[in-house]
């Protein structure tokens, strides 16, 4: 499947406006390890990269270590598992050097996230309108007034008809495109500069993905901010993204700009590219990725801008 770009527009010339002052986050040789019976298991292996204002997809395949990247960012992993990096600095400031109490006033402020599935991250006996109010007003001293009409503009950004009504909804209640809405709307309300969506339309058929994104993309435009997309998805990935980093075994093993990831060089990229099915090329058995026990021992490659 492949998006129209027509719906869903990159800005080309995103990348030749950029300069040192618009890199949001750098990240320097970051890992995460878990305990195991057999050992410890090395999700993410000494990874670098940085993301400016504007659109960067992490793929890979399931365990790739793409999820645990999004997590660490905000410093999600929690013991036994352990995090370390040289460094995670965010607009000038190393995160690594901030406090639990300081990192919740960037958690869902200056950096949101939205997580796989979304919906089922709502609170199922909260209310959609008390669920975003409770999220601006987490971060900002805002009457209950004034979160109401932003809650309301929220909703109508995210291009929900009759907003009245979805505010007193409860999360059952909507549809699985419409919460996925309601989520991307309680991350952006208190309008940070970086967004981390970690699969955030997996569950959704094709022409809702299709809205979601096209609504998260205007969003994203329109207010300037960073935004990092993880996905399995090639196709979706190289509609969507400027940039794409491609993950394999903890270790980022190839980036590229999105609209040349078909001339992509590394081997596992090529074989996640050659597995894709294509409508106006049938096959008679899809092409099976054969991996190369070499490919884990390589450094990871930098994916600094």
């Amino acid at each position: 499947m492949v998006f129209e770009t027509s719906l869903i527009p990159r800005n080309r010339n995103r990348e030749a406006q950029m300069n040192d002052q618009d890199t949001l986050l750098s990240v320097e040789d970051l890992w995460v390890r878990f305990p195991s019976r057999r050992g410890v298991v090395e999700a993410v292996r000494g990874i670098s990269f940085s993301v400016g204002r504007e659109r960067i997809g992490i793929v890979g395949e399931s365990g790739s270590g793409k999820s645990m990247t999004g997590r660490s960012i905000l410093r999600l992993i929690r013991p036994p598992g352990d995090m370390s990096a040289k460094e995670i600095r965010f607009k000038g400031d190393n995160l690594l050097d901030y406090s639990e109490k300081q990192m919740r006033s960037i958690r869902g402020h200056r950096i949101s996230m939205v997580m796989q599935d979304p919906k089922f991250s709502l609170n199922p006996v909260m209310t959609v309108g008390a669920q975003i109010e409770e999220a601006y007003r987490l971060h900002s001293k805002a009457s209950k007034k004034e979160a109401y009409r932003k809650t309301i503009e929220m909703l109508e950004a995210v291009q929900i008809r009759d907003a009245e009504r979805v505010y007193k909804a409860y999360p059952h209640e909507v549809s699985g495109g419409m919460g996925q809405r309601i989520m991307i709307a309680m991350m952006l309300i208190p309008d940070p500069d970086l967004l981390i969506a970690d699969e955030p339309t997996s569950a959704l058929d094709v022409t809702v993905q299709m809205h979601v994104l096209a609504i998260l993309d205007k969003l994203v435009q329109e207010r300037g901010m960073g935004l990092i997309f993880i996905s399995h998805d090639l196709n979706l990935v190289s509609s969507f993204c400027d940039r794409v980093l491609i993950m394999y075994g903890g270790r980022i093993v190839e980036t590229c700009k999105a609209d040349e990831l078909h001339n992509a060089q590394h081997p596992y990229t090529r074989g996640l590219l050659a597995a894709l099915p294509q409508v106006d090329k049938p096959v008679e058995t899809l092409a099976v990725l054969e991996r190369d026990e070499a490919w884990r021992a390589q450094e990871s490659v930098s994916a600094y801008e």
